[in-house]
């Protein structure tokens, strides 16, 4: 397909090398000098230095022959101006990245026909929901959910006291009885495994595992966790991200904020009863602890300063607090943060570019998702008729190496963990776990 893509930040780099990947079309406008000479010399894309509210501009980037526009830079003017571009020169699919939250609901006088955008995408909220995934789910360094929560794949880390270690996998099930889970890829120091029946568990390990809501807590004694509640949260950072939690935050949780800016703190303030706003500095260890930090369930960092959120946190866990979630921005860090020690960590740029994928995608996939720091895309996959996955046994299908099929869900509501006599039929729902090189090729097979 020809994409074209308004911005070279990180979102719209992140989904350019994606795309180029899959052998997309790439085209980028990108009007900051240093941006578009980075672009150039980084990105497989044809770059063009201009204004996207410069309708030479996109005329000379090909925005008339694109199959798809997706307006990701920094101002939700220019992306609605390029999106309403586009629609009146019949582009099928267009995406715009907004800010301001009035978009997005229901209510609004002006819908998204309207405004000449097929999907909105907004970075901030879609961390704020993965924040409070993991606030429920105590447990895990990551949480993604399939069909509305019945299923979730967890991010686990291995302690030196599990009752798993030094087992091979095809072992587990003779020593806990069949398995509630699948167990899909593990990450270890800086290595992403896709395993095998002949792989083992070490401590300090990250797994990441696919089960049904109502066997997470079975899956989590067995790998030897306890899913503890969280009763008081610390947020350093009072931006749109808090906000969109403080909206959806369970009430009885005591929720404390910290934010330096007097502007941010009364938005906060006037708007919300529930949270204790504190003005002041997030990187003043003294002030953190003065409020309190030690006797904290849960310690968000979420400031627009990476290595602030990276060092607060650091402080947190040091001062044994149960949960830490980390805002990281540049992904070049995000490798990296398993091995300094950090729990979980949220990458809105990572999130936004699963969202836009799994839109591109949309007529034969259900879910698209990349976790953060860890070399594997999660797909959830629908099944149609006449594909050469279906109506065959999964052990006849050549899927590429790297991969495991973690679940298949049938009728809508049935969840089977797969075995090599297990049939995919039409309307199944298939959740595929594979290294990134492997996607094409499996995406073939459901195609």
């Amino acid at each position: 397909m020809n994409i074209l893509i308004i911005g070279a930040g990180n979102i719209g780099s992140q989904l350019a090398k994606r795309l180029s990947i899959q052998k997309h079309s790439i085209t980028i406008v990108e009007q900051d000098h240093v941006k578009s000479e980075y672009a150039k010399e980084h990105l497989d894309a044809i770059v063009i230095e201009g204004s996207a509210t410069d309708y030479k501009t996109l005329l000379f980037a090909g925005i008339e022959s694109a199959d798809i526009v997706a307006s990701l830079s920094n101002s939700d003017e220019v992306n609605l101006f390029v999106c309403q571009v586009a629609k009146k020169l019949n582009v099928e699919s267009t995406i715009a990245r907004v800010r301001n939250p009035q978009f997005l609901e229901k209510d609004f006088i002006l819908n998204k026909k309207d405004l000449g955008v097929d999907y909105f995408i907004h970075p901030e909220k879609e961390a704020a929901e993965a924040i409070l995934r993991l606030i429920r789910q105590t447990n895990a360094t990551d949480v993604i959910e399939f069909e509305d929560g019945k299923i979730k794949l967890l991010g686990i880390r291995i302690e030196r006291d599990s009752q798993v270690l030094n087992i091979p996998l095809h072992e587990l099930s003779k020593k806990f009885g069949r398995l509630p889970f699948t167990l899909v890829a593990i990450k270890r120091n800086q290595y992403t495994i896709i395993p095998s029946g002949s792989d083992i568990l070490l401590a300090g390990d990250q797994i990441f595992l696919i089960s049904k809501d109502e066997d997470i807590e079975k899956s989590l004694q067995i790998l030897g966790k306890k899913d503890s509640s969280i009763d008081n949260v610390m947020i350093i950072g009072g931006g749109m991200i808090s906000r969109f939690i403080c909206e959806e935050i369970d009430k009885s949780i005591k929720l404390k904020i910290i934010e330096k800016s007097e502007k941010k703190a009364a938005v906060i303030s006037e708007k919300y009863r529930q949270p204790l706003i504190i003005l002041g500095d997030g990187s003043d260890l003294d002030l953190l602890n003065f409020e309190g930090l030690m006797d904290m369930d849960a310690f968000v960092s979420i400031t627009g300063d990476d290595e602030t959120n990276i060092i607060t946190s650091l402080v947190a866990k040091h001062l044994e607090v149960p949960r830490t979630i980390t805002l990281i921005a540049k992904s070049e860090y995000i490798p990296l943060t398993p091995t300094i020690g950090l729990d979980s960590v949220i990458s809105k740029q990572q999130m936004t570019v699963n969202s836009i994928q799994k839109f591109i995608r949309r007529k034969q996939v259900a879910l698209f998702a990349e976790i953060p720091g860890v070399d594997a895309e999660v797909i959830e996959f629908i099944a149609n008729e006449g594909t050469r996955v279906c109506k065959r046994q999964l052990s006849k299908i050549k899927f590429p190496k790297k991969t495991i099929v973690g679940a298949i869900l049938k009728g809508g509501d049935k969840l089977e963990v797969p075995k090599g006599d297990t049939q995919i039929e039409p309307g199944d729902k298939v959740i595929v776990v594979a290294e990134p090189e492997a996607i094409n090729e499996i995406e073939r097979l459901f195609r």
